[in-house]
């Protein structure tokens, strides 16, 4: 059997934002209809705690598409010419665990956790939502910018940084690519405050957002922090939030959000109000009042890994795209 091999150029070509949300909306609900079966991801640290090297396995049902993301996750590379996650997405065939494809996995989280991020925004977010914060300027920033155009119709954004400069340039991209403008700010609570869609996308294990500086009605998507340890909100931004997650189980045991917040007393496990894909399924409300403030905390899981791959498969079989390979011949039945 034949295998595909995608690269990140390609990865960009063969996932578009907007039909990558369709597709993020589409897996979480699968997920949380019980169709996925998904173990926690599992992680082995370098010894100087630099990086790491996660595993994330799926098997979503409906696509008979067992896969797995190998991914490396390292902090450090913020601000340099290396992505923060690097790796592959591997896709097989259900029925002989054949591989089908080897994906670049870093343009593939870069899109859809942006994308995950997107179709909850187009749930949770008052329609009228075009004040946008981003607290960050990496790959992230970027994905993120583009999917929160493509759900809301957005007026203006504001980027913070650590990096003045980082969020300087940001802007500049940003504001030749989108018909609005795009203005760096000198610190986070200018960016946040007047804003009604919040993305928090940085690398901080401590709050960069305060609760007092969300105005009622805002919706925040929570992204960078994917371990019980790491937090980039407040206890009182949580607090002050209903709160949606990709996962329960996920958020339970990795959320530093809110595993921080729960941990000093500010919330209980009953304030996660739900799963997104729970929402999408018409099973848990959504937002219910203009006033509400809404939190949705990512930690991106596999069933988005494993959705997106076997979209970028199909497509890249229907267009030619890719570079395929024999990686090992069948075997006579007798053998």
């Amino acid at each position: 059997m034949k295998t595909l091999i995608v690269d990140h150029r390609q990865v960009r070509e063969l996932l578009p934002m907007a039909e990558c949300i369709d597709a993020m909306a589409e897996a979480l609900a699968g997920y949380s209809s019980g169709a996925v079966v998904q173990p926690l991801r599992s992680i082995v640290r370098q010894p100087d705690r630099g990086g790491l090297i996660g595993l994330m396995p799926a098997y979503v049902g409906g696509l008979d598409a067992p896969g797995v993301k190998v991914v490396t996750v390292f902090p450090g590379n913020h601000g340099t010419r290396y992505d923060s996650h690097q790796g592959v997405v591997l896709l097989f065939e259900g029925r002989h665990g054949c591989l089908r494809a080897v994906i670049d996995a870093g343009e593939v989280t870069a899109i859809r956790t942006a994308a995950a991020s997107g179709a909850a925004t187009r749930l949770l977010a008052r329609e009228d939502a075009a004040e946008l914060a981003i607290l960050g300027s990496g790959v992230q920033a970027r994905t993120h910018l583009e999917a929160m155009a493509a759900v809301r119709p957005i007026r203006r954004a504001r980027v913070w940084s650590r990096s003045a400069d980082n969020a300087r340039r940001f802007a500049a991209a940003a504001g030749e690519r989108y018909g609005f403008p795009v203005e760096a700010v000198p610190d986070a609570r200018s960016a946040v405050e007047g804003a009604d869609l919040v993305c928090t996308t940085t690398a901080a294990t401590e709050p960069v957002l305060e609760g007092a500086w969300l105005a009622p009605g805002t919706h925040v998507n929570a992204v960078g922090a994917c371990f019980p340890t790491a937090r980039e909100l407040d206890a009182a931004a949580v607090a002050r939030a209903r709160l949606f997650v990709d996962a329960r189980e996920s958020a339970l045991h990795e959320a530093g959000d809110f595993l921080l917040a729960r941990a000093e007393g500010a919330v209980g496990d009953d304030h996660i109000a739900g799963e997104i894909g729970e929402v999408v399924r018409g099973t848990v409300e959504g937002r219910r009042s203009a006033g509400e403030i809404t939190l949705f905390k990512s930690l991106g899981i596999a069933v988005e890994d494993v959705v997106a791959a076997q979209l970028i498969y199909e497509k890249a079989r229907e267009c030619g795209a890719g570079t395929w390979f024999e990686l090992g011949a069948e075997r006579d039945a007798t053998d």
